[in-house]
């Protein structure tokens, strides 16, 4: 005879989030920036487990919790589905000069006269181009701080522009994990995602190019110029650039307007890339399927290579040989992998009650949209301050907040959105985060030296929140949506 379940406490619900921040605030002791391979995702098993444990002593047998574990999985295959294939995209993209082209005319941009706002357009075309704030700031950001040092520019500055544009670029990619990421846990699809971000974060964005175009008109210098060219230079040695690569993103853009699903889109993209690839980059081709000659064969293995595994092409620019790199599907399967545990542990937390115990204590004090939103902005960076990742900080507040929306009838894009706006950009506001640490050792400044200059995401979480309060572009969930739901 099976038992009544019995109501979690506050207390007791709150047992495994304690648990699995001591754990995370270890791993990032222990393992620093590598603590989202590998270290994070065990973090995440482990409080699963005790919240499991805990389940049985709320009369919950196990094949309840399984059968939860089971339904939340599931509920996150699409997005895993499309960041597998986005791996595939972005070696594709890569190989067929389609990203390089952009990193190109992207630096046409960057007049010495108006460096922080030049500086910030650019690392917003990289990251988006890439996917990836890291790689971002890892790359061209490097290359930034050197030509700001030389104009005379403070570091902070200088840092607080290439953040501000790598975490822009990193929000609206459909390359990005973050953004893939942020609407799988609120239930929407990519593309709604993106499209909706747009609302917040181009009055952001704007704001802070306002910023950054005041406060570096001033500087008139020459020097940058050369450190450019040198980086086109290296681009151009490799790749047959030119406007007609614009094709393939252009195709996706309209697919995404005529609002074809995400896998399809992707999938099209990636595969007008390979034709590009063939059309214009052979000599890259015959280079990552390390051949003699291009053939047939050659064809196939740098084309397939490009799409499922690491591949860099190589040029007498250092940096450039990072920027020019790819992973592959096989890049993205740690993201894949932390998503899986996520929702093992979303998935315990939600069956046993205990997500919903922590959410009704926090929800109770939200009584409009606008504190509801203010709430889950609040949630995000608090994990991001205690759990030091920003990955947990989108997942939590996600699988904690998703009924809450949609039972006072509010569009999950709306939570997908604050999970961005509040989650993803504050993340490198905290010295001890993931994100926070890697930017500081990757650009060689003092988080609380690049801390001030941080607009565009010292920004976001309040726009998010005053968009929320005035009622600006929140959407409701129409009748057929409330019926499928």
């Amino acid at each position: 005879m099976n038992k009544e379940h019995k109501e979690p406490s506050l207390l007791l619900s709150l047992v495994p989030i304690i648990f699995l921040v001591i754990l995370l605030a270890a791993n990032v002791a222990f393992f620093e920036g590598d603590a989202s391979f590998g270290p994070n995702q065990m973090a995440l098993i482990f409080a699963a487990a005790l919240g499991a444990v805990l389940s049985i002593k709320l009369n919950y047998r196990w094949d309840e919790v399984s059968d939860g574990i089971v339904k939340s999985i599931s509920s996150a295959m699409s997005a895993i589905l499309i960041l597998l294939m986005i791996g595939a995209l972005a070696g594709s993209w890569l190989l067929s000069g389609v990203v390089p082209a952009m990193i190109y005319y992207g630096l046409d941009i960057l007049n010495p006269t108006i460096f922080l706002f030049a500086a910030c357009i650019v690392s917003a075309v990289v990251s988006i181009a890439t996917g990836s704030s890291w790689s971002t700031t890892a790359t061209i950001g490097i290359a930034l701080m050197g030509i700001g040092q030389a104009l005379g520019l403070g570091s902070g500055i200088i840092a607080g522009a290439v953040i501000s544009g790598a975490y822009f670029g990193d929000k609206m990619s459909p390359l990005s994990d973050t953004t893939n990421l942020a609407p799988a846990m609120a239930g929407t699809d990519l593309f709604t995602h993106i499209r909706y971000m747009l609302f917040t974060t181009g009055p952001t964005m704007v704001i802070t190019l306002i910023i950054f175009f005041i406060w570096g008109f001033s500087i008139d210098s020459n020097s940058a110029i050369n450190s450019v060219a040198e980086v086109q230079n290296a681009i151009a040695s490799k790749f047959d650039i030119n406007l007609w690569l614009f094709i393939v993103p252009a195709a996706v853009i309209f697919l995404i307007v005529k609002k074809v699903p995400a896998l399809p889109a992707l999938l099209v993209g990636t595969l007008l890339a390979c034709v590009f690839a063939l059309i214009f980059q052979p000599n890259v081709i015959q280079m990552v399927a390390e051949a003699d000659s291009f053939t047939f064969e050659a064809a196939y293995k740098g084309i397939m290579k490009a799409m499922f595994t690491k591949i860099n092409i190589s040029t007498d620019n250092a940096m450039v040989d990072e920027l020019l790199s790819s992973s592959g599907m096989a890049g993205i399967l740690p993201t894949v992998w932390l998503i899986i545990c996520a929702m093992i542990f979303g998935g315990v937390m939600e069956g046993n009650g205990m997500l919903k115990k922590i959410a009704e204590s926090i929800i109770k004090l939200a009584h409009s949209t606008g504190s509801l939103v203010a709430a889950t902005a609040g949630t995000c960076i608090t994990f991001n301050l205690t759990a030091s990742d920003q990955y947990i900080a989108i997942v939590v507040p996600g699988r904690m907040f998703s009924s809450e929306y949609k039972k006072r009838g509010l569009a999950p894009e709306n939570l997908s959105r604050t999970l961005e706006d509040s989650g993803t950009v504050t993340s490198v506001l905290i010295p001890w985060n993931t994100c926070g640490a890697y930017q500081s050792s990757t650009l060689g400044v003092d988080p609380l030296t690049y801390i001030p200059y941080c607009f565009f995401n010292l920004i976001s979480p309040f726009m998010t929140i005053l968009f929320a309060y005035a009622n600006i572009k929140i959407r409701k969930i129409d009748k057929s949506e409330k019926e499928e739901n």
